[in-house]
């Protein structure tokens, strides 16, 4: 696996583009969120012209072979199921995409399915799924490893091609387990990620099932402990479509692209990619606090904080895509909105502060 490049934006250009920002025919700080994301997708890019180009929404799905033993509320054949929903356009992401005119790939990172040569879906494949972790590592080294290699080829893949803004999105029916597990382990016990407390209902788990699937991650960390490395953790725990995710937001950040972090899977990946190279959150838009509660123990952790909190829960990149519209209204009015100067609109009176 080759080292990740991956250094934080020089600050240099900062002064000049908040003075830009605040040059804009309004009082300072009145645009709120939308004017601190448009400085800092100017100073990711390093212009005072920043701009968006062929954004992309993609959707990394993987099987999890402790679906098998129940923590989830759904058959593990829903995530080939849904995969196929994708390509044929029929699900949430599709019709987001679709509305805002933002492309959209699937990849296969570990599907229990053979889909064969299809249209917008990438075959990444590293194996049929993970194995069940509650009873031995979900993945080996050389497979992580391979996983993380071909997330970070997909996002080079579209750099080349000229996208410049990557949102990402999941699919892989008991992969909110998962993530529950690599949260615990990465986050630690001062910013309250204890089990209990990141580990939600996921697909709509009822009260005994939220108890089952609790009690199955303790068995899962009984068996491989609680290890701080990210890369462990992903052997012990992972899934092969958030280590894939993990590699994306890598080689993403190697190239200086915005990325659009959907949920708490997602964020479970920024996690891993956070630990391995803490530079990549200057790269991050974090779209929506999700309803499952380990997420805002995550964002907390990262000192991040959302677009928006609509108590999304579906995944799929849902979140990342309903953000674009904010993401772009901030690069607007950075390039398009008038100054004072321009405008000849006398800004007299304005607080200094």
């Amino acid at each position: 696996m080759k080292p990740y490049a991956i250094a934080s934006p020089d600050p240099l250009l900062s002064a000049a583009i908040q003075h830009k920002i605040d040059r804009k025919t309004k009082p300072r700080g009145a645009l709120g969120r939308l004017e601190g994301l448009a400085h800092q997708i100017a100073l990711l890019q390093q212009t005072l012209e920043p701009e968006l180009r062929q954004p992309h929404i993609v959707v990394f799905a993987g099987d999890h072979g402790a679906a098998r033993a129940g923590v989830s509320a759904y058959p593990q054949d829903v995530t080939w199921q849904m995969v196929e929903n994708f390509l044929a356009g029929g699900a949430a992401i599709n019709v987001f995409t679709r509305q805002l005119g933002l492309d959209l790939t699937v990849v296969d990172a570990g599907v229990n399915h053979d889909f064969g040569k299809r249209p917008g879906l990438i075959d990444a494949k590293i194996a049929p799924g993970t194995a069940n972790y509650i009873e031995e590592p979900a993945m080996s080294a050389a497979q992580r490893d391979a996983a993380l290699e071909r997330g970070r080829g997909v996002a080079h893949a579209l750099a080349d091609n000229g996208c410049n803004c990557i949102g990402l999105g999941e699919m892989g029916i008991g992969n909110t387990a998962s993530a529950s597990l690599l949260t615990h382990c990465l986050v630690g016990a001062e910013h309250d990620a204890e089990l209990y407390t990141v580990t939600g209902r996921g697909t709509g788990l009822d009260d005994p099932g939220l108890f089952r699937k609790r009690s199955m991650l303790a068995q899962a960390l009984q068996r491989g402990g609680r290890p701080h490395d990210p890369l462990e953790v992903l052997v012990q725990y992972g899934g092969l479509e958030i280590a894939m995710m993990a590699g994306a937001i890598l080689g993403a950040a190697e190239r200086r692209m915005l990325v659009l972090v959907d949920g708490f899977i997602v964020t479970s990946a920024v996690l891993v990619a956070h630990a391995l190279a803490p530079a990549v959150l200057s790269c991050c838009v974090f779209a929506h606090r999700s309803q499952e509660p380990g997420h805002r123990v995550q964002l907390d952790f990262l000192q991040a904080e959302p677009l928006m909190e609509l108590d999304l829960r579906l995944g799929e990149g849902t979140g990342a895509a309903l953000a674009f519209p904010l993401v772009q209204a901030a690069v607007n009015f950075i390039n398009e909105m008038a100054s004072f100067e321009s405008a000849g609109v006398s800004d007299q009176g304005r607080s200094p502060g």
